[in-house]
C-alpha cells in the first residue's frame, strides 16, 4: 500500500502558526499548506523569522505541502496586474526559500477559444511567471475548478515546459459541473498539489457546491487510481470541512485518506 502524503491547510485550523504547526503534527499530517499572506507575507518575514520558521518545521517533521498565494483576481484580469505579478514572484522567492517547489493560485478563467485577447492576456503573463518560476525554483500550480481539464490543458501546453502545474480540486470541478476523472487524464502531467476536496453539483439547476469529504460525488479510490497512472506522488492537501471542531473535521479526513 503507498503512503499517502497528508497536508494540513494551517490557517484553516483557527489558531496561531505556533500552535497550528504541533497541531497538525498530532493530527498524523505529514506536511502543511502555508499561506504567503499576513504574517507570514514575504515582505513582512525577516530573514531571522524565516530561520525560526524553518526551525519550527524541523522541530514537527513537517514539510511545506505548498504555499498559497490567493490573489483577488486572476492573471486574465488587466486591473493591477502587474502588482499581482510581482507579489506572484516574491511568494515562488518565498516557497523556494522555505524548501517548497508549489505555490498554488486560480490563475483566472481560461476561456474556451485561444483566438481572443483574454487568452493571449494569460498565456503572456503565465510564461513570464512560468519562465521566473524556473529561474528560482518553485512552480505557480493553477487551481482546477471553473473550467474543464481540457480546457486548461490546452493552455498548459502553450507554456514553457514544467514552467506551470497544476493544483488539482476535484470538489471544485464537481460543483462546476466537470469530471475529476477526465481532468486527470488530461492535466495527469501537470498535476503538483491535490487539495482533497468534495462537492456536489445539480445540474438541472446549473448550481453546485463544495461539502465535506465524503458527503459528495467524488470517488476517492478512483481519483487515486487515476492519479496513480501518472506516479503522481505530491500532497492530499485538507482544509476545513465547516465542522464545529476543525482539527476534528480535518482529523476524520486524515483517517478516511489513511484507509484508501
Amino acid at each position: 500500500m503507498v503512503w499517502l502524503k497528508i497536508g494540513v491547510e494551517v490557517a484553516t485550523l483557527g489558531v496561531p502558526l505556533k500552535r497550528a504547526l504541533p497541531l497538525a503534527a498530532q493530527l498524523g499530517a505529514d506536511g502543511v499548506e502555508i499561506s504567503a499572506r499576513g504574517e507570514l507575507a514575504p515582505g513582512q518575514l525577516s530573514q531571522t523569522g524565516m530561520r525560526q520558521l524553518r526551525k519550527m518545521l524541523e522541530d514537527h517533521r513537517l514539510a511545506v505541502a505548498a504555499v498559497a498565494f490567493r490573489t483577488r483576481r486572476g492573471y486574465d484580469t488587466p486591473a493591477d496586474l502587474d502588482r499581482r505579478v510581482e507579489a506572484t514572484k516574491e511568494a515562488l522567492r518565498f516557497a523556494y526559500q522555505l524548501g517548497c517547489p508549489v505555490v498554488v493560485n486560480h490563475i483566472g478563467q481560461v476561456p474556451a477559444e485561444a483566438d481572443n485577447q483574454t487568452w493571449e492576456l494569460l498565456a503572456e503573463v503565465l510564461t513570464d511567471l512560468a519562465l521566473y518560476g524556473l529561474h528560482v525554483g518553485a512552480v505557480l500550480a493553477a487551481e482546477t475548478g471553473t473550467e474543464s481539464g481540457p480546457q486548461m490543458a490546452r493552455l498548459l501546453e502553450k507554456l514553457p515546459e514544467a514552467g506551470l502545474g497544476v493544483d488539482f480540486n476535484p470538489g471544485n470541478l464537481i460543483a462546476n459541473g466537470h469530471n475529476p476523472l477526465e481532468a486527470v487524464e488530461a492535466l495527469g502531467p501537470w498535476i503538483l498539489h491535490v487539495h482533497t476536496t468534495d462537492g456536489v453539483c445539480d445540474l438541472a439547476r446549473r448550481r453546485g457546491q463544495q461539502v465535506p469529504v465524503g458527503q459528495g460525488a467524488v470517488d476517492f479510490p478512483a481519483l487515486l487510481g487515476a492519479l496513480g497512472e501518472y506516479d503522481y506522488r505530491g500532497y492530499f492537501t485538507v482544509g476545513d470541512q465547516r465542522t464545529e471542531d476543525p482539527a476534528e473535521g480535518i482529523a476524520q479526513v486524515i483517517r478516511f485518506l489513511r484507509r484508501l
